[in-house]
């Protein structure tokens, strides 16, 4: 079951087309990762999808009904710009933000107790929000976005200002979340993220996507003919017995292993005949497709879909 469904959306600001015709679906119980460069549009999408502004076109379905007024307290937003009242109390505003969300007094304080002891800032209860380092009064934001528990989180770089100790544990908390029920759609450029927390993504890019799918259907599209090699073995007769089709180059050792990366050049070539050529001239430790990064993927699809957007800008 979706969570969320984007069909078509588009938005307009004068000249200015932030997004053109997008769509995608968020799978119940998953991590779902809004990739881009600057200004591609996602911001304007995540505040499409709060309500925040009105798409000109397009419809936005939660649990299958289209986006209404009554569904906001069905979803936790946090902002990339933090929206915490500066003069307020850490205390008095979160608890205030968890009674506008509809949560008893009762409630709030117990889930209130238990997210400050988590986050270790229940010495910070009566400070002012402005007394609040930065990464500090990111954990208060964080703690008034999940605190009444909606099904749909959406964070707007959830991890930016964080050193890597409290990046990590926040990366955690989120997937603890996943894990207690919350579907999570996140905006981040921080690409070791998705890979390690992203079930799927959509990249967009000059207002349209240009990029959706799984993590594994991704990689699959975007995967290069390359294999990493790992041998005990005579090197000289590893690379005589490398049959055509075959382009091989010396790696560094690894854990008293011999390396190779071996780079397919005709995808049509058969990988038997050269795994059978290996196992009669050394002892094969690993033969394995490498996996291509999602920086790489993100750079590559970005760069393939840009000229193509500004050759017809210029024909038009």
């Amino acid at each position: 079951m979706d969570v969320l469904r984007v069909e078509n959306v588009s938005k307009c600001y004068r000249e200015h087309c932030a997004l053109r015709n997008v769509s995608f679906s968020v799978p119940e119980g998953s991590v779902y990762g809004l990739l881009g460069p600057n200004g591609a549009g996602k911001t304007t999408l995540i505040r499409v999808l709060n309500q925040i502004v009105e798409c000109d076109a397009g419809e936005v379905y939660l649990r299958g009904e289209p986006l209404r007024r009554k569904h906001v307290k069905l979803i936790g937003y946090m902002p990339e710009e933090r929206g915490l009242y500066r003069k307020m109390r850490v205390g008095e505003q979160v608890l205030y933000l968890a009674r506008l969300r509809g949560m008893s007094r009762a409630d709030a304080m117990r889930e209130l107790k238990d997210w400050f002891e988590r986050f270790d800032i229940a010495g910070w209860w009566g400070k002012k929000v402005e007394e609040l380092s930065k990464g500090m009064a990111q954990k208060v934001q964080f703690i008034a976005t999940v605190l009444h528990r909606p099904p749909l989180l959406i964070f707007d770089e959830p991890f930016s200002g964080f050193d890597p100790i409290n990046a990590d544990m926040m990366a955690k908390e989120i997937l603890r979340l996943r894990d207690g029920g919350a579907t999570v759609l996140f905006s981040t450029h921080d690409m070791e993220s998705v890979e390690e927390m992203c079930d799927c993504i959509t990249l967009i890019n000059k207002s349209v996507n240009i990029l959706t799918g799984s993590i594994a259907e991704v990689r699959a599209q975007y995967s290069l003919p390359i294999f990493d090699l790992h041998y005990k073995g005579d090197v000289q007769r590893v690379f005589e017995c490398v049959p055509r089709g075959w382009k091989i180059t010396p790696g560094e050792p690894v854990a008293g292993c011999a390396t190779a990366i071996l780079e397919q050049e005709d995808s049509a070539v058969d990988q038997r005949p050269l795994l059978v050529a290996l196992a009669q001239v050394a002892e094969v430790e690993r033969f394995a497709k490498r996996s291509v990064r999602m920086k790489d993927i993100f750079i590559r699809a970005v760069a393939a879909h840009s000229p193509l957007r500004e050759s017809k800008a210029v024909e038009e």
